[in-house]
């Protein structure tokens, strides 16, 4: 379940074309914003959200990731990690990766919000850990 608090008369609800299969909430620009080339700004949806497990009530975090209409058009999306008791305007920051400024206008789908279970626990100091098939092995370890 995905609660939201409309913070502006502009903002818009996120939104799911196909409900049950699409992974993530589409958000939407607040407000007209000019991306000059290779700068990253703060772009507002003029929300508020709580995400809970429909099931269970659990708190849920959200990841905001990239869409592919703007990927395409050379944005990303960075930073985009949203804690489960986080109550404040969700911000996207997006970055212009080409050499040419980009408008986004109110109401234009600009990123992704993905619900994901909250699993981080206490952290424990012990001296070892158990053993793996991988233990130390890191970087190219698995093959090229």
């Amino acid at each position: 379940m995905l609660r939201v608090k409309l913070l502006d008369p502009g903002a818009r609800l996120p939104a799911v074309a196909h409900p049950g299969e699409d992974l993530g909430y589409d958000l939407f620009a607040l407000e007209s914003v000019l991306l000059a080339p290779r700068t990253t700004i703060k772009v507002r949806t003029g929300i508020a959200v709580e995400a809970r497990n429909p099931a269970t009530g659990a708190p849920l975090g959200l990841l905001v990731r990239d869409r592919s209409s703007m990927a395409a058009r050379g944005i990303a999306t960075t930073a985009g990690v949203i804690d489960a008791g986080y109550r404040g305007e969700i911000l996207i920051l997006m970055t212009n990766l080409g050499p040419t400024a980009v408008e986004l206008k109110p109401g234009e789908k600009i990123a992704q919000m993905i619900p994901v279970p909250v699993l981080t626990g206490p952290v424990e100091q012990v001296a070892d850990l158990e053993d793996s098939a991988r233990a130390s092995k890191g970087f190219g370890s698995s093959g090229r």
